[in-house]
C-alpha cells in the first residue's frame, strides 16, 4: 500500500516512515500521526422477509449496493450516528431504542485516494412498511429492497456488508435475536 504522505506536515522532511498507513513518524523532527480507525454504522432495514439496499452514487463504490449509514460524528454514540444518517438520507426519523445491535466488521474505505480503515458497526430495524424515499441523491442514487435470499452479493460494494449479508442469509429469519453470537469474523468460523 503506498504511503499517503511524501513529506512530513509539520516540517516537510521526507525522512519519514508510515508503515501501512497506521503511525506516522518523521525522523528528522519527531511529529508523530497515528491514522486511527474510523468508525462507521449501518443499518439492516428489514420488512417482512426483505432487506433494503441503498445504490451508492457517490465514490468509494458508486452505483453499489450499500446498507444506509455512515460514519459517527465526535461525541455521538453509534445509536445516535445511524439515526442521523437514516435521517439525512432517507429523511426517516427512527430512536435508538428501535436499532438493535447486530455485530461489528472491519472494512477498507479508499476515498480520493486515501485509505481510511474503518470499523462497521451493524444494527437491525424492523419496519412496518416497504415504502421509503431519498433525502440525499448526491449520496443515494436509489433504494432496492431484497428478499434475504435472493440478494445480488456481487453488486454489494463494500466487503464488510457483503460478509454480514452472506452471515445473515446462513440464519433463520425467526432466530433473528441471537444474530450478534452467530456472526463471527472469517477466522472465527
Amino acid at each position: 500500500m503506498e504511503s499517503i504522505f511524501k513529506h512530513c506536515p509539520n516540517c516537510t522532511s521526507t525522512h519519514i516512515e508510515f508503515p501501512n498507513n497506521v503511525r506516522f513518524l518523521c525522523h528528522d523532527c519527531g511529529f508523530t500521526y497515528f491514522h486511527n480507525i474510523a468508525a462507521a454504522v449501518a443499518v439492516v432495514f428489514r420488512h417482512q422477509d426483505k432487506i433494503l439496499f441503498t445504490v451508492r452514487n457517490m465514490e468509494p463504490d458508486k452505483g453499489k449496493l450499500d446498507l444506509p449509514g455512515g460514519f459517527i460524528d465526535p461525541e455521538e454514540t453509534a445509536q445516535e450516528a445511524a439515526c442521523r444518517e437514516v435521517k439525512e438520507e432517507m429523511g426517516m426519523i427512527i430512536k435508538p431504542e428501535q436499532l438493535r445491535f447486530i455485530t461489528t466488521f472491519p472494512n477498507n474505505y479508499l476515498y480520493k485516494n486515501v485509505p481510511y480503515r474503518t470499523m462497521d458497526i451493524f444494527f437491525e430495524c424492523k419496519l412496518a412498511e416497504e415504502q421509503v424515499h431519498i433525502v440525499a441523491p448526491d449520496e443515494i442514487k436509489a433504494l432496492e429492497w431484497f428478499k434475504l435470499q435472493e440478494i445480488p452479493e456481487e453488486k454489494i460494494g463494500f466487503v464488510s456488508v457483503r460478509t454480514v449479508i452472506q452471515q445473515l442469509k446462513n440464519l433463520p429469519y425467526e432466530n433473528s435475536r441471537t444474530i450478534q453470537r452467530s456472526l463471527l469474523r472469517p477466522s472465527q468460523l
